[in-house]
């Protein structure tokens, strides 16, 4: 045992005098802490806390002597004439979070952040238009009116091909518009970045026109990438039907940025745009060198029927299922139709099991049933398109729809 100085020596006479003396042999062990002789203090704490168990103050010294980090003494509360606001505001802003994640909104309506990176651009992976079940005529004018002039920059150079302008794709609700844009993202090997009415729309004046410039300004930065504007009707409705001066500031914002598709700035921005209502849209958007090119999307045909039905099958539990069959008698249904097709014959066979108590298969019976039940969602779009045909089609903009109600006779 190392020489005692003459203060512990008197210490650990007292103690032995007075062994039941808590405060006494704390005293001392905080000397022996104190003197780095760790394991004699532990001994005097431990003996202190059979004494007093609970006594807080033997449970910290025992804890310092063995290695545990010291908590902070607790500093009295001193007298303020008033609260100290920035003091506790510094003292405890490392440990509360932010209540809110967003960036405070100025006066009006504008944010100090970059607005172009909030815009998602997507990448389209492998998904090809080879992944697109049938529907080869609208592969083809695809590829002859986008593709092949893309893929072939010395050919297109040789006929004097342009590049100029977009790609407006219309047809029934339903029908996989969206799907076809990022093929084609994925054909190009670009990113896609699909633009909707909400995501432009704003409340402050202004804010709608700066939304639209700076999605083709994250277009451009990303290139080469797809700029998919869906609902086009709703982001480029005529302005002569439009009494809102801030929707017909819009639609000069859109053609402002579609007059440069091809400029030096916006080389590798493709632009594509989807719409039900193709008449609704402001003529000027579909002026040469703009979204001039269309292409009609039709309710699927018997390889793309065979393909969804096939898809929305293949995690089911199905047997003795012929698709031939069910391709020939849901001629006309959409892609989301025959989606829902699937989704009811699943649900007559979901509830059979429950009533019986047996689970069985999804079979031929209930898918018949379920198509017999669901009624295509296009007819109302092809009644409106009918009268359009008829008495609309100036420069025969719509031939491509007058020659299918033809075939269908519908016309």
């Amino acid at each position: 045992m190392p020489d005692d100085s003459p203060l512990i020596q008197s210490l650990r006479t007292a103690v032995a005098a007075a062994p039941a003396d808590v405060p006494l042999r704390l005293h001392l062990a905080q000397l022996l802490l104190e003197a780095d002789r760790s394991d004699e203090a532990v001994a005097e704490a431990a003996v202190a806390l059979q004494h007093a168990p609970g006594d807080a103050q033997a449970r910290d010294l025992m804890a310092r002597a063995m290695g545990a980090p010291t908590p902070s003494a607790p500093q009295p509360p001193r007298k303020r004439a008033g609260f100290d606001w920035k003091a506790a505001e510094e003292q405890v802003g490392d440990a509360v979070p932010p209540r809110f994640t967003e960036t405070p909104v100025r006066a009006d309506g504008q944010d100090d952040s970059e607005g172009a990176d909030a815009w998602d651009v997507e990448d389209p992976g492998t998904v090809r238009l080879a992944d697109v079940g049938g529907m080869q005529e609208v592969k083809d004018r695809l590829d002859a009116a986008f593709l092949a002039p893309l893929r072939n920059p010395e050919l297109r150079k040789l006929y004097g091909k342009s590049l100029r302008g977009g790609l407006l794709l219309y047809g029934p609700p339903g029908c996989g518009k969206t799907f076809i844009a990022r093929a084609v993202a994925g054909e190009l090997g670009a990113a896609f970045l699909s633009v909707s009415v909400n995501d432009v729309l704003d409340m402050w004046i202004g804010n709608s026109e700066r939304n639209m410039h700076e999605v083709f300004e994250t277009a451009r930065r990303q290139a080469p990438c797809v700029v998919f504007l869906d609902e086009l009707d709703a982001l480029g409705a005529k302005r002569s039907r439009t009494g809102h001066s801030g929707m017909r500031n819009v639609v000069n914002q859109l053609l402002t940025e579609l007059d440069g598709i091809d400029s030096a700035a916006n080389e590798g921005v493709f632009v594509l745009a989807a719409t039900n209502v193709p008449w609704d849209v402001d003529n000027a958007l579909r002026r040469p060198g703009r979204l001039d090119r269309t292409i009609l999307v039709l309710p699927p045909d018997g390889p793309a029927r065979e393909a969804i039905l096939r898809y929305h099958l293949r995690d089911r539990p199905i047997e003795n299922v012929g698709l031939g069959k069910l391709v020939k008698i849901t001629e006309g249904l959409s892609g989301a139709d025959l989606a829902h097709v699937c989704e009811v014959a699943a649900e007559r066979a979901l509830l059979d099991s429950v009533r019986t108590g047996t689970v069985r298969m999804i079979g031929m019976k209930d898918l018949l049933a379920a198509a017999n039940e669901v009624v295509p969602s296009a007819e109302p779009w092809f009644a409106s398109a009918r009268n359009v045909a008829m008495f609309a089609n100036e420069g025969g903009m719509y031939d491509d729809l007058v020659t299918y109600l033809k075939k269908r006779r519908k016309l």
